[in-house]
């Protein structure tokens, strides 16, 4: 499966038509948002090249999933909508530094946080927002209870936020003890998620580990912790049963562990580059994985199978999965469809051709065609052989 883009990355109409049949969005480092349709076989560049609004974070707008938020380094958040395949709206939230590390939508309002650690609600009448400290590598919202999102990054330990009152964090994580020689355990949380249903939070660090803690216990340190392999852990998500999580490092490594038990469970392999976007889908057994190595995966979860590879031409920042099902009737339908506005966009690209253009040649015995000559030639030189054959009989 092949990138299909137009001249400078811009949408034609039937890619428009065709944006809501894409199962994965996937931003890049060129600031292009592609979209991905697993049953057509088919990528598609949906905006335009433009490195300096790098694609650093993606997620819905809404639950019926017709618009894309895309946050970019410069500070920008873009709108895309899944109906009319095109930016709808471009904001640019000012305040902070570095790149957008979290997007969310609470009451109709966009919340971002900043690598600085800007924490801001954008209402109409006012903007909210809160310093939750420098070098924050991920926010994130939960599901369940909107209001509450969990920040953390490099010596930013893990924090929950109540996002009607950001005076004071209602949760805020105490570092693990002390290593066996009494040294302090450098704090880097890479990523996180709200567990479903259970009030807990999973996260991820730059030194290998998997947590989970509590905050409705009185206990704030973690109250499960796993370790995989020795490299940086960049992205983490939960599985469809909320049972396990799945993780990926810099390495490239991938793997599922179990939250109950605190073990590993299986390894997904193909990788060849550092993980950084990882999405499992809500409801199907699926993972997908993008990063450095311009690949799309998707993997099955229970059968560890590789089910789609798709290569995107560029590196790779972060994926969204869509939450349909249907894929092989979309499949069956989208395909008859496609071809169809495809077949008609080439149709109607075609210049109509009126009257036949005049000869500029000089009127005059008209030539015969070239197979006529030669039949006259062969024909020739085949009497001229019979008549040298019938002088040599003659002597």
């Amino acid at each position: 499966m092949r990138d299909r883009m137009g001249r400078g990355g811009r949408t034609d109409g039937t890619h428009k038509m065709a944006a809501r049949r894409f199962h994965v969005w996937v931003g890049a480092e060129s600031g292009i948002l592609k979209g991905v349709d697993l049953g057509g076989k088919r990528a598609v560049n949906l905006t335009d090249f433009n490195r300096a609004q790098e694609i650093s974070d993606i997620a819905w707008r809404d639950p019926e999933e017709t618009e894309v938020l895309l946050g970019c380094v410069d500070g920008t958040v873009k709108v895309f909508s899944t109906r009319e395949g095109i930016v709808t709206e471009s904001r640019h939230c000012s305040g902070g530094e570095g790149p957008l590390r979290g997007l969310a939508v609470y009451n109709s309002s966009l919340v971002t946080c900043t690598e600085s650690g800007l924490l801001k609600v954008w209402t109409e009448d006012s903007e909210d927002h809160v310093e939750v400290g420098r070098g924050v590598c991920r926010m994130r919202q939960d599901a369940g209870r909107p209001e509450c999102v969990a920040t953390g990054g490099k010596e930013n330990a893990l924090k929950v936020w109540d996002l009607q009152k950001l005076q004071q964090p209602i949760f805020t994580a105490k570092n693990v003890r002390n290593d066996w020689l009494d040294l302090r355990v450098p704090i880097w949380v890479r990523d996180m998620q709200f567990i479903p249903g259970s009030g807990k939070i999973v996260t991820c660090t730059g030194h290998s580990q998997v947590r989970v803690y509590d905050p409705s216990s009185p206990q704030r340190r973690p109250v499960m912790e796993m370790t995989y392999e020795e490299y940086p852990i960049t992205a983490l998500s939960l599985t469809s049963d909320a049972n396990s999580v799945v993780v990926g490092n810099t390495r490239g490594q991938i793997a599922i562990l179990d939250l109950r038990k605190g073990r590993l469970l299986k390894c997904l392999k193909g990788q060849a580059g550092s993980i950084r976007g990882l999405h499992c889908h809500p409801t199907l057994p699926l993972v997908a994985s993008c990063g450095l190595d311009r690949f799309l995966r998707i993997h099955n979860t229970e059968s560890k199978v590789l089910q789609h590879k798709v290569y995107l031409k560029s590196r790779l920042n972060c994926v969204l999965f869509t939450s349909r099902e249907n894929w092989e009737e979309e499949a069956a339908d989208g395909a008859a469809t496609v071809k169809e506005e495809e077949e008609d966009e080439i149709w109607d690209s075609m210049a109509t051709v009126t009257d036949r253009p005049e000869s500029k040649r000089k009127t005059g015995p008209q030539e015969a065609p070239a197979s006529q000559k030669r039949l006259k030639q062969m024909s020739k030189d085949s009497e001229l052989k019979s008549t040298n054959a019938s002088t040599f009989l003659e002597d």
